[in-house]
């Protein structure tokens, strides 16, 4: 069963280009992994400050590899959550 994740993130003010730098370092690497059905970053043109990231994996397990990549480590770890002043994420499941 698929496994999809949408974060919603509020960047704090001045961080907003380094977030989006470390995000779109993020989307090469990340649609190449195994069980990576799909990877989008997107950005609000209202409030530089929102980003939403839409992803899919085949399953869970190829979700947690995702969260285990150095990828992730070096850029949503180390650049991106450092500058959040918010984060919502939904783990998703279809219904059917």
């Amino acid at each position: 069963m698929s496994h999809v994740v949408i974060a919603c993130y509020r960047v704090r003010a001045g961080a907003e280009e380094q977030v989006a730098e470390a995000l779109r370092e993020m989307v090469e690497p990340t649609r190449a992994e195994p069980g990576n059905r799909r990877y989008e970053v997107f950005r609000s043109p209202e409030d530089p400050a929102v980003f939403v990231l839409v992803e899919e994996y085949d399953d869970s397990a190829a979700f947690d590899a995702h969260l285990a990549s150095d990828h992730f480590g070096q850029w949503l770890r180390g650049k991106v959550l450092p500058a959040l002043e918010d984060r919502q994420r939904y783990d998703l499941a279809p219904l059917t």
